[in-house]
C-alpha cells in the first residue's frame, strides 16, 4: 500500500509554466478596473494583452477582442502597470523606453514579459491548478503606500538594477539609490489563493490570498478562506535607465518616478483582467509544458513578433506623453485641458 502511494506520487501530474512577451498595446490614461468609465485615468499606464481594452470593461473578455500583443493568440488578457519617468534637474520629465527582456523574440515593441507559475522558477511542481474565471479582475500593491516599511511588507512587489538585461538580484522594496548600468527592471507578483466565489472585490484584492514568501519560491498551502490554488501571475518590465546616466542629479537624490508622482517606489502596483479565451488556459495549466515549449500548439498557439507589434488600440485621451514635459500626465488636472478624442 505505502508503494502504491509512492508510485501514484511519483506519477502525479505536472502542471505548466507559462512565460511569455507581450509588445506594447497602448500607453495612456486609462485604468477600467480601478477607476472605471473615466477618461482620463489619473495617472498614465503601460497596457499590454488583447485589444478589446477600452476605459469600461465588464464580462467575457476573452470573447471581445480581435488581436493580442501577447505571444498567445488565445490570451486576450490585459496587464498593466505605473509608467516610469525621469526627471531633469530644470524640472522637466521625459517618459522612460521600456526595453525588451532578453529571454523573449527580438524586437517585441516594449510591453513586459508575464509569468504563469504554481511552484517555483525552475520547476512545474504537481498541484492541480485552477485558470481564473470569465470576468476575474485583481490589483496588487497601492499607490497610497507611502513608507519602506509597509513597501517591504509587499512580497513579490520589487525592483532591480540591473547590470545587464539578465540580472535579477537583488530585488529592492523601492528605488535603486544609484544610476544603473543596464536600467531598472520592476517585478509585479500576484497572490495566487482564490477565495472561489468572487472574480472581483472592492479593494481587487481580498478575494485572493498571498501565500509566497518571496517571488518565484513556492508558496505555502492556501487558507480555508481562499483554498482555490491558481496560478501566479508575475510581470517583469525593463526601463532603458540608463539612457538618463550622464544627467544625474547633482545632489545624487533618485531622478525616476512612476507616473502618479511616486520617486520611491513604495506604491508600485499592477492590474491584471483575465481574457484568455474559452478553456486556453485551463489546458495550458494542465499541461506539463514550461515556456516556449508551451507554444505553437502544445498546447498554446502562438505567433511571431511582427504579429505581436501590430495590434494596438486608439488612444482615447488626446495628450502629450513624449519628449520633454512640464510635468508628468495628470499631475496638475486644476491647470491643464485635456482634448478628448471623438
Amino acid at each position: 500500500m505505502k508503494w502504491l502511494t509512492l508510485a501514484a506520487a511519483l506519477i502525479a501530474p505536472s502542471e505548466a509554466a507559462l512565460r511569455f512577451g507581450c509588445s506594447t498595446l497602448s500607453i495612456q490614461r486609462l485604468d477600467p478596473l480601478v477607476e472605471p468609465g473615466k477618461v482620463p485615468s489619473s495617472h498614465l499606464h503601460q497596457i499590454v494583452g488583447g485589444n478589446a481594452f477600452n476605459a469600461t470593461m465588464q464580462g467575457d473578455i476573452g470573447e471581445k477582442g480581435s488581436c493580442t500583443t501577447c505571444t498567445f493568440t488565445e490570451d486576450f488578457s490585459n496587464y498593466w502597470t505605473a509608467v516610469m519617468f525621469f526627471k531633469h534637474q530644470n524640472g522637466s520629465y521625459m517618459r522612460v523606453p521600456i526595453m525588451q527582456n532578453a529571454a523573449l523574440p527580438n524586437g517585441i515593441n516594449g510591453g513586459m514579459t508575464v509569468y504563469y507559475t504554481q511552484q517555483d522558477f525552475n520547476s512545474n511542481g504537481n498541484q492541480k491548478i485552477k485558470a481564473f474565471p470569465p470576468g476575474f479582475r485583481m490589483t496588487v500593491g497601492s499607490p497610497t503606500t507611502e513608507n519602506l516599511n509597509d513597501a517591504k511588507g509587499h512580497v513579490g512587489l520589487r525592483f532591480v538594477c540591473l547590470t545587464d538585461k539578465n540580472t535579477r538580484f537583488p530585488e529592492l522594496p523601492d528605488f535603486p539609490t544609484k544610476p544603473c548600468k543596464g536600467g531598472i527592471m520592476t517585478v509585479h507578483h500576484f497572490p495566487s489563493c482564490w477565495d472561489g466565489k468572487n472574480t472581483d472585490s472592492p479593494n481587487h484584492q481580498d478575494h485572493m490570498y498571498n501565500t509566497a514568501k518571496e517571488a518565484f519560491q513556492p508558496a505555502g498551502a492556501c487558507p480555508s478562506s481562499h483554498p482555490v490554488r491558481m496560478a501566479q501571475v508575475a510581470y517583469e518590465t525593463l526601463w532603458d535607465t540608463a539612457k538618463f546616466a550622464n544627467m544625474w542629479p547633482a545632489d545624487n537624490k533618485n531622478p525616476f518616478f512612476l507616473s502618479y508622482g511616486d520617486n520611491n517606489g513604495y506604491g508600485t502596483h499592477a492590474d491584471y483582467m483575465f481574457g484568455w479565451k474559452g478553456d486556453s488556459l485551463q489546458r495550458a495549466m494542465d499541461s506539463s509544458c514550461m515556456f516556449q515549449a508551451c507554444e505553437n500548439g502544445k498546447p498554446l498557439k502562438s505567433q511571431g513578433v511582427a504579429q505581436m507589434n501590430a495590434c494596438a488600440v486608439k488612444s482615447q485621451v488626446k495628450e502629450s506623453i513624449d519628449g520633454w514635459l512640464t510635468e508628468m500626465p495628470g499631475m496638475n488636472m486644476k491647470k491643464r485641458q485635456v482634448e478628448f478624442s471623438a
